[in-house]
């Protein structure tokens, strides 16, 4: 009991250690990149403030000296990767910037999910790796609902869709320098971006409408912002009286709404929804709003008809977006960046270990397995260490016991007189409890010839030699029933945590969208460890028990020859 008492301390131990492994650092995703970062977002109070969750939302992550350093990422970032917080899924991203000279970067990342019950959500960024290829994906980044996204971060030409989509512009003005979010558009009165009618860009009030862009006028002035008109149908969207407007007309009924300063040589964040409704946003907050029904609409786009002054990251949506989802881009896409915040880095992904690696991957349920398979390996190691130990001692008392009973060659009187020292000797055991059965029948008869054993009297004392077989058997098969329970449920308790370790990778995929080897292979292969642990605890289990089990039944044989020995040398003493 004092054994097992040690053994339950050394399991609550390594339960403890097991219960906070999930709690520490989070483990490396892949060991060949060398240094990552870890990103909080903030979307709660003081960052975006949502009052929902929200999916598939791309946000900018603005890179500097201050929380990256340039000289050990490749020259052209081909080795960022980011990766969501638990370590498994790597995000959609895509680089705008890439500057290592000034140490500038731009690169937005899609977030599959993003939620204000998450206080503590983040992400991670890797670099580090210089065989790492390429990997950012501009239309993975963007879901079906974007119609078109232009970061105009070209340095020539035309300005270009970002989305699948393709909805590159045709004409269009000057590229700009430092603007807000890497380059941007300058406009001047007569200038104006024109976008080719495609699929792509149909409008209907079910679906819904979005645009925004960031603008920054020079001087007041009215100008379009946004004009897609269609016979007598149209959207707009544009600055009148230093406000934000915007308009519908040709569906049940024309609808107008306006709201919203705009400062003239200031930097604001604009955005329209329309569908059953029609609001308007300036810098992530709703500044008006108007009852009416969008008509359903499908034609070329012009943008910055009459605008003077700088545009930059220009989002149309065939869906009218939340006011979460717009709060959301304001905030991470300004220059106080206050979704996002960068973590002290950490080094030393290289060195990590595969199995590291698969350990920190682990879910919290297969950590609850693997746990029950640890105690249950500490147990079966105590069984196998403790039943060795006193087998050993049951054969080496044995061999001295009959060494010292045939030596002597007991006969007569001294057959039942003679004890042995052997305390862990289970023939002394048989021995002695055949010696008190005789003795009792011996003793009790009233004559010389009465203590005479007749033939019945020797079967009684061989039934009594047989009991106490049982119960030496029972002694030495003492908790190795222990050992089956190990040998066949650690197996199938290792499988009950890999499925249920599958199940949530697979779930994980279906919630976030993202199917690819490296997004399934974490998952995958750290459920295996359940599988891996059962197997270590049954394996050695399965040893231990046929190695001692055939121990067991030497010692059993053993004590039956004895019996038949010690029963022949009563009958040719005390036989009739």
């Amino acid at each position: 009991m004092i054994v097992l008492r040690h053994c339950c301390a050394a399991a609550t131990a390594i339960l403890a250690i097991v219960g906070s492994a999930p709690a520490q650092a989070q483990a490396w995703w892949n060991g060949d990149w060398a240094q990552r970062e870890k990103i909080g977002v903030n979307a709660g109070a003081g960052g975006a403030a949502l009052g929902g969750p929200l999916s598939q939302v791309p946000v900018l992550v603005r890179l500097h000296s201050g929380n990256l350093d340039f000289t050990r990422v490749k020259p052209d970032g081909s080795d960022l990767r980011f990766v969501s917080a638990d370590g498994k899924i790597p995000l959609k991203y895509h680089i705008e910037k890439w500057d290592p000279a000034s140490e500038i970067a731009l690169v937005w990342v899609l977030l599959p999910t993003l939620a204000p019950a998450q206080p503590d959500a983040s992400i991670w960024m890797y670099y580090g790796n210089p065989k790492a290829p390429k990997a950012d994906d501009p239309k993975g980044t963007y879901d079906a609902q974007f119609s078109a996204v232009y970061h105009f971060g070209e340095n020539e030409g035309s300005p270009r869709d970002s989305t699948g989509f393709a909805n590159n512009a045709a004409t269009g003005p000057d590229h700009g320098s430092a603007s807000l979010i890497g380059n941007g558009l300058i406009f001047a009165a007569g200038d104006a971006l024109q976008i080719p009618v495609s699929p792509s860009l149909k409008f209907s009030p079910s679906g819904g409408f979005t645009f925004s862009a960031w603008v920054k006028p020079l001087g007041k002035h009215d100008a379009v912002l946004f004009l897609q008109k269609e016979g007598d149908k149209a959207l707009s969207v544009s600055i009148a009286g230093g406000e934000l407007s915007a308009s519908v007309s040709g569906g049940r009924r024309g609808t107008k709404a306006a709201g919203g300063a705009i400062t003239p040589d200031a930097w604001h964040h604009v955005a329209v929804t329309a569908g059953k409704r029609l609001v308007l946003y300036v810098d992530g907050t709703e500044t008006g709003s108007a009852d009416g029904e969008m008509p359903e609409i499908q034609a070329a786009a012009t943008i910055g008809q009459g605008f003077a002054g700088e545009m930059d990251e220009v989002e149309i949506s065939s869906v009218a977006r939340s006011a979460d989802f717009i709060r959301v881009a304001a905030r991470s896409q300004g220059p106080d960046a206050a979704l996002l915040a960068f973590q002290p880095g950490e080094e030393g992904g290289g060195s990590s270990t595969y199995f590291g690696i698969l350990l920190g991957s682990v879910t919290p349920d297969g950590w609850v397995v693997i746990a029950i398979l640890i105690v249950m390996g500490v147990i079966s190691g105590w069984v196998m260490v403790a039943k060795t130990l006193y087998v050993n001692r049951c054969e080496s008392e044995n061999r001295a016991f009959l060494q010292a009973f045939r030596t002597q060659g007991l006969q007569g009187e001294r057959l039942l007189d003679v004890d042995f020292p052997q305390a862990d000797s289970c023939l002394a055991h048989v021995y002695r409890v055949g010696v008190e059965e005789v003795k009792g029948r011996i003793n009790g008869a009233n004559s010389a010839a009465a203590a005479a054993l007749s033939a019945k009297a020797i079967e009684s004392v061989r039934a009594t030699l047989d009991a106490a077989q049982v119960r030496e058997n029972q002694k030495l098969n003492r908790f190795m029933v222990l050992l089956t329970i190990a040998i066949s449920g650690g197996p199938f308790l290792g499988l009950l945590g890999t499925v249920i370790g599958i199940m949530i990778t697979f779930a994980a995929i279906a919630a976030t969208g993202d199917v690819n080897v490296a997004a399934i292979a974490p998952g995958i292969a750290a459920a295996l460890v359940a599988t891996v642990a059962g197997l270590a605890v049954a394996i050695p289990s399965l040893f231990g028990y046929n190695y001692i089990g055939t121990r067991i039944k030497n010692v059993s044989a053993d004590m039956r020859v004895f019996a038949d020995e010690f029963l022949t040398r009563l009958a040719e003493s005390h036989g009739v």
